[in-house]
């Protein structure tokens, strides 16, 4: 059975724990690539990345999307959202449905 881990700050990866998710504390971008190497390599079937982060791991997310599993999910840290999760969910079923039936002309 695969894992589910989230990677970011402290503030807001910790209480993931509760709901049985391993979480990965990082303080900077650099150590958050270095997670991110080695939790690829893992048995995680999801990785969830505080939007920090996965803004400023972009390049190195773009490389593991080829990857069947883990999925790479960002979401909003404790420094608020800066609305790319949002947009990926957006960029996915505009792509399955070939529309955005989502947000419209928004």
């Amino acid at each position: 059975m695969n894992k589910i881990g989230i990677i970011g700050d402290a503030d807001s990866v910790l209480g993931f724990k509760a709901f049985g998710l391993e979480a990965h504390v990082c303080s900077d971008a650099e150590m958050a690539a270095g997670i991110l190497r080695d939790v690829v390599k893992e048995d995680y079937g999801i990785i969830f990345i505080t939007e920090r982060y996965y803004k400023e791991l972009e390049a190195d997310i773009t490389k593991y999307a080829e990857l069947r599993i883990p999925a790479i999910i960002a979401i909003p840290g404790s420094d608020g959202s800066y609305g790319i999760g949002l947009s990926n969910v957006k960029h996915a079923v505009e792509k399955a449905v070939g529309a955005d039936i989502l947000f419209g002309d928004k």
